[in-house]
């Protein structure tokens, strides 16, 4: 019982063949595009009306250097959102609940974040591991921290996507299997636990949107850092 709660997180195999791409390609299917007609839908107004929001409320504290970057964080947000919602279906696969996943979205990500803060301003990015004022004995230990404290960003922006995903995905399953095993011995207890489990997944319906906003917010204040 305990080993097929995590049968949720396991990659799909389809005879020995798996089906992570399917399941990475699938969101990029679901968008809609844009016609040539002069007027779009109401679909297609949402969602531009959605991107160009999120957009200019990221963008607007930053340079203009940074500016350059709209366009794959808003697909990137996009996409994170579609595949966190996608999951909460049945029968289906999240594939940001694996770290391994999410840590291939974000070292690259915040590796070029701190490229281009070494190639356009190297005093500045460096200054950031030695806060100012820093008294003479404290400097080698705050350069230490520091140091550590920025290798550890893309680590905690895969950490933080998996862990908030699937401690959702397990407390839903766990519910819904008390549920389903007290319908028959306690009916007024079953149906308030099915109350709850709604709830719940209403909850993680806003996790999951939550979930890719911060990550992307993450990334674009790394971002400002170094532009």
């Amino acid at each position: 019982m305990n080993l097929s709660f995590f049968d949720q997180f396991m990659s799909p195999v389809l005879l020995g063949i798996p089906l992570i791409a399917l399941s990475l390609i699938l969101p990029w299917l679901l968008f809609p595009t844009a016609p040539t007609r002069w007027v779009n839908n109401r679909l297609l107004t949402l969602q531009g009306w959605f991107i160009n929001r999120f957009t200019s409320q990221m963008f607007m504290p930053m340079n203009q250097g940074g500016h350059k970057w709209a366009l794959i964080l808003a697909s990137l947000m996009m996409f994170l959102i579609t595949l966190n919602m996608l999951g909460l279906l049945p029968y289906t696969f999240t594939p940001t609940t694996q770290l391994s996943m999410n840590m291939g979205f974000a070292v690259p990500m915040w590796l070029a974040t701190v490229l281009i803060g070494m190639r356009n301003q190297p005093t500045a990015a460096l200054g950031h591991l030695l806060p100012e004022g820093t008294p003479v004995p404290l400097i080698p230990v705050l350069i230490i921290i520091e140091t550590i404290s920025l290798f550890i960003r893309p680590l905690a922006l895969g950490v933080r996507l998996t862990a908030n995903l699937t401690a959702g995905h397990l407390l839903m399953q766990l519910i819904a299997t008390a549920a389903f095993v007290l319908l028959p011995l306690m009916p007024a207890v079953a149906i308030t636990t099915a109350a709850i489990l709604f709830l719940l997944t209403i909850l993680e319906v806003a996790v999951a949107m939550i979930q890719a906003y911060v990550f992307v917010l993450l990334l674009s204040l790394y971002l400002q850092e170094n532009v």
